[in-house]
């Protein structure tokens, strides 16, 4: 039998498959050798799965316990011994526990995997995360406890009062095949965005739109609608009987916020006003620049106002990471960066000369009021981040 090590070489994908065939003690030996590199280790935890030698459990669960082992390997043995209830005096006791990362999640899944109904708010709260990874073991704890107890009783537990427990009746009631359309008028825009990806009723969509308790909900059931039928002529036409509902920004003019508009609110975030949605559904789009064009345009202008730029580079080349909405063109101790949005340009000083040879050459430049505008009420993410952002921001955008 071929050792574990070659199993999961350093560089290259490990060997799957023989991990899942190796002797389960082997594997069980290996993982508790903490001599062992830990990411090695948590392969053979996942290779062990349904098939732990029992005589091994104690030392396994002393892995989890052991403050000093690696989160990783402590969070792969937790998913490998779901049902040990021996562990439930210590996944309760959170003063024993350090704050390694991911540990703490961990446990609150495992938690309700064993039914231990204190859990329940913690759950729902993890299962609220605008994170997937977290979301979803909050959503595996809740599933876990509904086994144990029922819905009704886990419903019962953590009530209405808090957006995260609604958000759990929603998805319950959905998964359950109930109408969940009511939840569009949550005052939580989180549950009512959840609720709109939700709602598979075009009828009932329909009726709704007549008895929205209010605007926005009536908005929401119109994205909703699009969603399913992606009529276009339907959606303008509701847009017209709701009064074309927009969100004002003050100072934030057509050309800017068309670019805006088109450009993030077809994947605005679950707090978003879902105006910005319907105005993106309902409005034509601006026109790209064809960027190859707009760059030479760009190097040429700043090229006869003799400030010798240097070559065109994307966001991502000049942090030499990600990628962004704009391309920076250095010149001398200033760079200046061209929207991909539109002729939009920019740099730290507004009263550098390249402002002027560029709006002579048919761009429009940001300065720092105009850049300095929020876009109220359009959430977008930007380095953990979905807060409304700014213009110069939404125009120049770069993420890592």
């Amino acid at each position: 039998m071929r050792k574990i090590d070659t199993l999961i070489p350093e560089r290259g994908q490990p060997d799957t498959a023989a991990l899942h065939a190796h002797d389960p003690d082997a594997l069980a030996r290996y993982v508790l050798d903490t001599g062992n590199a830990w990411w090695r280790r948590r392969l053979c935890a996942h290779a062990l799965a349904g098939r732990v030698p029992e005589a091994r459990v104690p030392g396994l669960l002393d892995r989890i316990r052991d403050e000093d082992e690696t989160a990783e390997v402590r969070i792969a043995l937790l998913d490998l011994l779901p049902g040990r209830t021996e562990l439930l005096p210590w996944l309760r006791d959170e003063e024993q526990r350090d704050g390694s990362y991911g540990v703490a999640e961990a446990v609150l899944k495992a938690r309700g995997l064993l039914g231990d109904r204190t859990a329940a708010p913690g759950l729902s709260t993890l299962a609220a995360s605008p994170w997937q990874r977290w979301r979803e073991l909050g959503e595996a704890g809740l599933d876990g406890l509904v086994a144990h107890h029922g819905t009704d009783a886990i419903l019962a537990e953590l009530g209405a009062s808090r957006p995260e427990d609604r958000r759990f009746a929603l998805r319950t009631w959905d998964r359950a095949g109930r109408d969940v359309t009511r939840y569009l008028a949550d005052p939580d825009r989180g549950i009512a965005h959840f609720a709109q990806s939700l709602v598979a009723d075009p009828d009932r969509l329909r009726s709704f739109l007549d008895e929205a308790p209010d605007p926005e909900a009536a908005v929401r059931a119109a994205c909703a609608l699009h969603q399913l039928t992606e009529d276009s002529a339907e959606t303008r036409r509701i847009d017209e009987r709701l009064g074309s509902p927009r969100t004002e920004v003050d100072g934030l003019d057509e050309e800017l916020r068309r670019a805006i508009v088109h450009e993030y609110a077809p994947r605005y975030e679950r707090q978003s006003d879902p105006r910005w949605l319907l105005e993106a559904l309902c409005t034509e789009p601006p026109g790209r620049p064809d960027l190859p064009a707009q760059l030479v345009r760009a190097t040429a202008a700043l090229t006869a106002a003799g400030l010798a730029p240097d070559p065109p580079v994307s966001a991502g080349d000049h942090h030499q990471q990600g990628s962004g909405t704009y391309h920076v063109i250095p010149c001398g101790d200033e760079d200046i960066r061209i929207s991909t949005l539109g002729r939009f340009v920019t740099g730290h000083d507004d009263r550098h000369p390249a402002r002027r040879a560029l709006e002579e050459a048919g761009f429009r430049w940001i300065d720092g009021a105009t850049g300095g505008i929020r876009v109220t009420g359009l959430c977008v993410y930007y380095f953990g981040g979905r807060e409304p952002l700014d213009v110069d921001t939404l125009l120049f955008y770069w993420q890592d």
